[in-house]
């Protein structure tokens, strides 16, 4: 695979170009392509994350509160902690210490399991689920502008590589850790 700094309106710009033009510099034989597509994911994803997304920062919540939230809401029923993390994608510490405030602010409420106590059971109160349902147009009107750079066609193709990419390396992850 060959550097792809160039795109079709002539140099890329973009921060993760420069990088790669001094790493082919001080290595000029060097494949950069792979950091061409993963250093752009990773500043993609750094970037949208400091934006923190304004609809959740105004109703006080972190995007990681609000895929708690929404895991709750979109599944339809209870879940555990343990289920909130393969959910969410989260360590299980992550989770516990972000429902402690969740619950505090009355949006989950807690239930323990009848026949093991040490099992927990999480729903949204209604508080919790009015603030999602309040939230989420508004949210994918946000979402929906960050995203307005790219047209329609863009959009979906983007969306479609990012799928596959996501379904392989899913399907791969335990090959992949050393």
């Amino acid at each position: 695979m060959t550097a792809q700094t160039s795109g079709a309106d002539g140099p890329r710009t973009d921060t993760v170009a420069a990088v790669v033009r001094q790493w082919q510099t001080v290595h000029p034989g060097l494949d950069t392509g792979p950091m061409e597509i993963i250093g752009r994911i990773n500043r993609s994803a750094a970037l949208l994350q400091q934006a923190e997304d304004a609809p959740l920062r105004r109703a006080g919540l972190s995007r990681p509160e609000f895929d708690l939230l929404g895991a709750l809401r979109r599944t339809g029923h209870e879940l555990t902690p343990g289920d909130l993390a393969r959910e969410t994608f989260s360590s299980g510490a992550a989770v516990t210490k972000r429902l402690k405030q969740l619950t505090e602010r009355g949006l989950v409420e807690r239930r323990g399991d009848t026949r093991d106590r040490r099992v927990v059971h999480l729903r949204l109160t209604d508080a919790g689920r009015d603030l999602v349902d309040g939230i989420l147009p508004e949210q994918l009107a946000y979402e929906t502008a960050v995203l307005s750079v790219l047209d329609g066609q863009q959009q979906g193709e983007l969306a479609s590589l990012l799928g596959e990419l996501l379904t392989r390396l899913e399907g791969r992850l335990g090959a992949l850790r050393v």
